[in-house]
């Protein structure tokens, strides 16, 4: 099943790895608000992160959400929420390529996650309609959107936050 450990998508367990089985019922219902376009159609193309690419994609609003773009040419920079729908759900522990072991999902910002919500801070180019023209995003073409929210650099940069990358807890 695409999207599950072990799936035929790529994205199977390494070593080190652990998966933990995801209850049947959720939580919370979403309603995607559009989708993303950008050029990549495998995961092994995409970049790890929105800073990795100059590409120029496209934010495709839903047209029942279009009026929520009142005002937003005002902003420089987006914060886009989207759902990683190919990843899979149920890794807790996983083993990424660039680290020396195995980390936790929730010290990482890979996609593999229980809620697999990805966030990207994007440059504004433009807008059209409901569509906008965005640099810095870093998913596979037609990944559904979830929200648009301004990037405030008064209230959303930290620049004194650290990451410790050892394997300490």
């Amino acid at each position: 099943m695409s999207g599950e450990p072990g799936g035929g998508d790529g994205f199977g367990l390494r070593p080190g790895e652990q998966a933990v089985s995801l209850p049947e019922r959720h939580d919370a219902g979403l309603h995607f608000i559009g989708r993303l376009r950008t050029p990549w159609t495998e995961r092994r193309d995409c970049p790890k992160n929105g800073l990795q690419t100059e590409a120029i994609c496209t934010v495709e609003v839903d047209p029942a959400y279009a009026a929520g773009l009142a005002n937003v040419s005002g902003a420089s920079h987006l914060i886009l929420l989207y759902w990683m729908d190919r990843a899979p759900r149920g890794l807790l522990v996983q083993q990424p390529r660039h680290a020396d072991g195995p980390r936790g999902t929730f010290s990482l910002r890979s996609p593999a996650r229980p809620n697999p919500i990805a966030l990207s801070v994007v440059e504004l180019l433009g807008i059209t309609g409901a569509t906008l023209r965005v640099r810095g995003l870093d998913c596979l073409d037609g990944t559904p959107l979830l929200d648009i929210k301004p990037y405030y650099a008064s209230t959303d940069s930290r620049p004194g936050a650290t990451v410790q990358r050892s394997g300490a807890s």
